[in-house]
């Protein structure tokens, strides 16, 4: 069984984790079914006023007493209304806080989880997750003790009520609630399976909308609208098909207990006339009674009614839980802070695999000195970005080990190893914002003077001056207002504000035109002076100056050395090079 993330145990029910959401608002929960425990009470009132009139106050004509007896009734109702405006505000407060605080958990756990977690995962499902679900889950937080508690405690006073009225009538009626509870049984388990599947059509549909948004401008180019609305398609449709299901199964569910509850009145009507005809029950109890049932009649509806929203809110709880159990990184107990990193680095008999298939990595060893440049070359799926990526700890290693300064990785704390390492990628990833507050992202408290600096460092500062609103210029999503060398040397300023011991250059201009290239270039050759640093390329020519060029193939070095030594060697570089260069 897992273990509990927080504390280690075994993980408790789902009800009692459930339960534990509603811990910090115990006291509004407690004001909150006290109100509903006096609005039960409160219907009941009404009932028993009207026995006491039809069989004493009417007959005997106590006029002054019925009119009494009924502004004591709208009094009451009244006190109803305050009561039932503070359960349905500060219950649904209640749920609100609810569904933050599990918002707040889940999006904390989802900053913890690994990269193989997201390698596996649509952002849209997970968006889904933390919305549509969280938004069932809140609702059922609201609802459901209120239902419980006021649908109970109506069905209990119903039933001791009309028993003190005639006992054998109330146990005729109570009779149908045995084919209530089976018929409730046999449709829920089919109402479960079938919104379980409407929930995953929904989180498909998200899915499929966040990825044609996010690419709205590639389809465009493409001109292959028609596509993506038919990729739509296929997701609407299997939320169409799930919804028939679910609601088909929802449809049998209310029209058979709805059934069941239609049966007790014509009970009372034919049982309760059969009584009064044989003087067993009085006019005035008969009428009584028939008020009374529909007392037990109600709460029993509303239960039922309940359960759409409990099936809703149990699956959103379930499908919550899924993200949060899903396992985080971790340091170990004894994890220490990586200090005063030099950057030498040793890769020793490394060998990784991201699945079953064959492994990407295979017994490699590599070692480098503080401020070497070390460029990886060689075919695509040779394993030189897997290698880059296991430095940072994004995957686990499956054998082998790799070293910083002589510590193993797996020994120093994720936060301190990640802080002393810088990765510039082809792909940036710009947030929606101003240039300022995408250049701090790199130091969260660093000063005017220390942001103009890396911009300066990264040659965007004149680019940034030319602008009306300055570094206060909104990029928006995904930096779309800029170019592709825009972005990258503003990404770039951000690792001069951040300042790593370790630099991982991942293609990091192979997207640019050669003009743009020469400027990326000369930011970040000043950003790997005195930093060691790993450079990821298939443009061979701009390695050239690089200390030491290791090949990668099929997982394996194969050749290392410098550009003239390798291509005296006539071997895997000299091949690549010549190829890239043969015009």
């Amino acid at each position: 069984m897992k273990k509990n993330i927080q504390t280690g145990d075994k993980k408790p029910s789902l009800l009692r984790r459930f339960l534990a959401y509603y811990a910090p608002h115990k006291k509004l929960l407690i004001a909150d079914m006290a109100a509903s425990l006096l609005i039960s009470a409160i219907g009941m009132i009404y009932p028993m006023v009207t026995n006491r009139m039809l069989n004493d106050l009417i007959p005997n004509q106590k006029i002054r007493l019925v009119i009494l007896c009924g502004l004591g009734v709208l009094i009451l109702y009244l006190i109803r209304y305050a009561l039932r405006y503070f359960v349905q505000y500060y219950g649904h407060i209640i749920g609100v806080r609810m569904q933050a605080h599990m918002r707040r958990d889940m999006f904390r756990h989802l900053e913890k989880l690994p990269y193989s977690y997201y390698d596996g995962q649509e952002t849209g499902k997970i968006m889904s997750r933390m919305t549509n679900d969280l938004m069932n889950v809140s609702e059922l937080a609201h609802h459901g003790p209120e239902n419980l508690l006021i649908s109970g405690v109506m069905i209990v006073a119903s039933f001791l009520y009309l028993w003190t009225l005639e006992p054998y009538l109330t146990l005729i009626i109570f009779a149908c609630v045995p084919f209530l509870v089976v018929v409730s049984a046999v449709c829920r388990k089919r109402m479960n399976e079938a919104f379980t599947e409407r929930r995953q059509s929904v989180a498909s549909i998200n899915a499929s909308l966040e990825s044609s948004i996010s690419g709205i401008r590639v389809t465009k180019a493409f001109t292959n609208a028609d596509k993506e609305q038919e990729k739509f398609e296929e997701s609407n449709h299997l939320f169409v098909n799930a919804s028939k299901k679910a609601y088909r199964a929802m449809a049998t569910f209310f029209s058979s207990t709805s059934f069941i509850t239609d049966v007790f009145n014509v009970i009372i009507l034919i049982a309760g006339g059969f009584f009064l005809y044989r003087d067993r029950i009085s006019f005035g109890d008969y009428s009584t009674f028939i008020v009374s049932v529909n007392l037990f009649i109600s709460p029993v509806t509303s239960l039922i009614q309940f359960m759409e929203q409990y099936q809703d809110g149990v699956t959103g709880f379930r499908r919550f839980l899924e993200v949060v159990d899903a396992e985080p990184e971790t340091d170990k107990p004894d994890a220490v802070e990586l200090r005063n990193v030099r950057g030498e680095i040793a890769f020793r008999n490394v060998s990784f695999r991201y699945d079953e298939s064959k492994g990407i990595l295979r017994n490699l060893s590599l070692t480098i000195r503080p401020g070497e440049t070390v460029a990886l070359v060689g075919p695509s799926g040779g394993g030189k970005t897997t290698l880059c990526h296991l430095l940072p700890r994004f995957y686990p290693l499956t054998d082998g080990s790799v070293t910083i300064d002589g510590m193993d990785i797996n020994d120093v704390t994720l936060e301190s190893l990640r802080r002393h390492i810088g990765i510039v990628q082809q792909d940036v990833f710009l947030f929606n914002g101003t240039i300022r507050e995408n250049i701090l992202y790199g130091k969260l408290d660093a000063t005017e003077e220390e942001v103009i600096l890396a911009a300066k460092r990264a040659n965007i500062h004149d680019y940034v001056m030319s602008l009306e609103q300055g570094y206060d210029t909104p990029i928006g999503e995904r930096g779309v207002r800029l170019s592709g060398g825009q972005k990258q040397r503003l990404s770039i300023a951000r690792f001069f504000l951040k300042d790593p011991a370790i630099l991982i250059l991942d293609e990091a201009t192979s997207a640019l035109d050669n003009t743009t290239e020469i400027l990326i270039q000369q930011a970040l050759d000043e950003l790997c002076r005195g930093r060691t640093t790993l450079v990821v390329a298939h443009r061979l020519s701009t390695i050239n100056n690089a200390d030491s060029i290791v090949v990668i193939d099929h997982g394996e070095i194969v050749e290392r050395g410098s550009h003239e030594e390798l291509m005296e060697k006539e071997g895997m570089y000299s091949r690549l090079y010549q190829l890239q260069f043969r015009d």
